[in-house]
């Protein structure tokens, strides 16, 4: 992953909206799709006029796995692909459960949360 400090054009202006505490996805202004990870050029269409936009940052768990560390080392934790309502997929995590509770098919919703010095987006069950 990129940091902040190697990060230029969309790749920066994603993280930087992430240290400001939003969490924003583009959407091509000529196609209408929403796109998501960054990029310069809408993947749909070729067009270059791509916008930030606000999701409702809702998304269902399309898959999941539990990565196993030693107690000492933090404990497990889980690595998820979510699909968010606005149709783009992402990987992330899923907090406020233990890894193994979470399950294809879960609802949740998305949350900007400091990690160190970097902001990373995490997501939360809905309704749990």
């Amino acid at each position: 992953m990129m940091t902040t400090e190697t990060a230029c054009g969309a790749e920066k202006q994603y993280q930087d909206l992430l240290k400001q505490g939003k969490f924003q996805i583009q959407q091509c202004q000529d196609c209408n799709k929403h796109i998501f990870y960054p990029r310069m050029i809408c993947p749909h269409c070729g067009s270059d006029h791509l916008s930030w936009i606000e999701p409702t940052g809702l998304g269902t768990v399309y898959s999941t796995t539990v990565v196993r560390r030693k107690a000492e080392d933090g404990g497990n934790y889980n690595v998820a692909l979510i699909d968010l309502d606005e149709g783009v997929r992402l990987m992330s995590r899923v907090e406020k459960v233990s890894a193994e509770d979470v399950h294809i098919g879960q609802q949740v919703q998305a949350h900007v949360q400091q990690d160190g010095e970097q902001a990373i987006l995490v997501f939360s069950p809905v309704g749990e």
